[in-house]
């Protein structure tokens, strides 16, 4: 595997030319019921949401953050969880409010909300609206009784179609979560629930492939999946179609109308900076010397806890220097375009030439095209993005 070799002042530390854009991310944890696919933190509410301890909780969370943050302007906002449309838009209102307190929020800023249609409700969409949300995240899944069934949610195929046209109602810019592979799925029922996502022409579309992921139901007693071949037939009628639409695959999973990209995905994806506040969140901040990690506690009884008493974080640690170049990959290699070169050192502070060797491996397996200004993967390794990222990791 070629190795990363750091020389002269890159091997002991960074230097950042300039801080990247800074994101904010606020984790709500708690579901409904948690389904049997998902390994995100998500815990089932036993009872109602405690929203007021809630939000002093990402109150003192900000407030412990402010100095590494300080004087930086946030350009985007996701809340993701769990299932943030649990919350009322009065406690949305509430955490808007004290992010507008406590951080310069950009006037253009994009918030999005992820919303579950099993907790949809118009007057609730509205209030959303009203906070400042102006993106909004709808995890349908499929519009299928049968799969939605077999996956466990809580909503069904009627109460996905009324969500997303009460989203279209009060969202100008709204995304569609679909799943495909699903237990049982034929090709036709995959592309049903495309067209049926397609007739209410959202902005932006994200499909992603069902996977079992370690420590989840599915993990533990895996459902039949469609086979190889037909998740090929799958994703392949899924491009056709949406380029048909208008859609650009920008991302491995990402489809969007021209300027609807999920500009706080796309900061993740080019190696930008995010502040994490809420039960397992996680931070990546850059300074100009070093890029720091942190991460919460992961249990919302802890969290609360813990940011209650002004001390929200669980861990932290520097990212090695002979690290930086595989963390950068990971994120800027699932984009279609790529990324400039020239990004590389704007956002890790090392020359390009550190990964020269992977690099160089990565174009004689035909992985990625490079031309001296852009790096992107290849179709090949786009299909095979694992294997590409494997050459980046240290010896």
């Amino acid at each position: 595997m070629p190795e990363i070799r750091l020389r002269g002042a890159a091997a002991g530390g960074i230097a950042l030319a300039a801080l990247p854009p800074l994101a904010l991310y606020v984790h709500v944890p708690w579901c409904v019921r948690k389904c049997p696919y998902c390994d995100f933190n998500s815990h089932e509410a036993r009872g109602a949401i405690p929203e007021e301890q809630f939000l002093s909780a990402l109150e003192r969370d900000m407030e412990a953050a402010l100095p590494l943050v300080w004087g930086r302007k946030v350009y985007t906002v996701f809340f993701g969880g769990g299932t943030p449309s649990l919350l009322s838009a009065r406690a949305v209102e509430g955490i808007l409010s004290a992010v507008r307190a406590r951080f310069q929020l950009d006037p253009a800023a994009e918030i999005t909300l992820e919303a579950n249609p099993g907790t949809a409700e118009a007057q609730k969409f509205a209030g959303y609206r009203a906070a400042g949300v102006n993106r909004l995240s709808l995890g349908i899944q499929s519009f299928d009784p049968r799969c939605l069934r077999a996956l466990g949610r809580i909503h069904d195929g009627r109460e996905a179609l009324a969500a997303v046209e009460m989203a279209r109602r009060h969202f100008d810019n709204f995304n569609l979560d679909l799943m495909h592979g699903l237990p049982g799925q034929t090709a036709a029922e995959a592309e049903s629930d495309i067209a049926r996502a397609l007739a209410f022409d959202p902005t932006h579309l994200s499909a992603y492939q069902l996977t079992l992921e370690p420590n989840t139901a599915f993990h533990r007693a895996p459902p039949a999946l469609p086979a190889e071949a037909a998740l090929a037939e799958i994703e392949a009628a899924f491009q056709e179609r949406l380029a048909s639409r208008g859609y650009r695959r920008y991302e491995t999973s990402a489809y969007a109308r021209a300027g609807s990209e999920c500009r706080h995905n796309l900061n993740y994806w080019r190696f930008g900076d995010y502040l994490g506040v809420g039960p397992e969140a996680h931070s990546k901040l850059s300074f100009p010397d070093r890029v720091l990690r942190q991460a919460r506690p992961k249990h919302p009884r802890e969290y609360l806890a813990r940011a209650g008493s002004g001390n929200p974080v669980q861990s932290e640690q520097e990212v090695a220097a002979a690290d930086l170049p595989f963390e950068f990959m990971m994120n800027a290699l699932r984009l279609t375009e790529g990324f400039p070169a020239a990004l590389f050192e704007e956002r890790t502070g090392l020359p390009i030439t550190v990964a020269r060797g992977p690099l160089d491996s990565a174009a004689e397996k035909g992985l990625i095209e490079r031309d001296g200004l852009r790096i992107a993967p290849t179709e090949l390794g786009r299909r095979f993005l694992n294997d590409l990222l494997q050459l980046f990791l240290r010896s």
